[in-house]
């Protein structure tokens, strides 16, 4: 029986999906890598309280969204686009990549959202805009607390399995926007094996 390309397709994408499922619903977070999850929420918490990461939020937050802006359509807006640009490029941005950078892949894929769940500024292009009735960004924002992920999910950017963690960026006792980030499980995995 001779497969069409097609099949062929369906069947490696059901192979390659295998993993997916069994890591996700088998990982499990031990105490030493939720204690380490709390750790690097302490970290991005601090990231979050600099000054550039404020003003940001707040200069964002007077302007609002990018009008007509949804996650469909920025999935289609590339990497070079003057809006992406601008969001790496822009003072929050480019704290942002330096602070990834320099913490040797403990956190990864940050990005900063105003109060409407839209993006202020990331280290690199997000596969969403708005992230408003998402728990990561709905928590923190509604309970000025941090927010952990308990279990793993495949981040294509990472090309490999993170938890995210949310902290609120906080301004006068009230939380003005959201930053968060991923925190690898190969990391978290090599932590739980000190």
């Amino acid at each position: 029986m001779k497969f069409r390309y097609v099949d062929r397709c369906i069947a490696l994408a059901v192979v390659a999906f295998l993993p997916v499922v069994a890591l996700a619903s088998s990982f499990e977070v031990t105490p030493t890598m939720r204690a380490e999850l709390e750790k690097q929420s302490k970290v991005l918490a601090a990231w979050a309280a600099d000054p550039i990461i404020v003003a940001a939020v707040k200069e964002q937050n007077a302007k609002g969204p990018i009008a007509g802006m949804d996650n469909a359509k920025w999935k289609a807006v590339r990497r070079s686009d003057p809006i992406v640009q601008g969001l790496t490029g822009s003072a929050a941005g480019q704290f942002l990549k330096k602070k990834v950078e320099a913490n040797n892949g403990t956190l990864d894929k940050a990005f900063l959202n105003g109060a409407q769940g839209e993006k202020v500024a990331f280290a690199e292009k997000t596969i969403s805009y708005i992230h408003r009735g998402q728990e990561k960004f709905d928590v923190p924002m509604r309970t000025g607390k941090a927010w952990q992920m308990t279990r793993p999910w495949f981040d294509e950017s990472l090309q490999g399995y993170a938890l995210q963690v949310a902290v609120p960026v906080m301004d006068g006792g009230k939380a003005i926007g959201v930053l968060v980030a991923s925190v690898p499980v190969t990391y978290l995995e090599r932590v739980a094996k000190k």
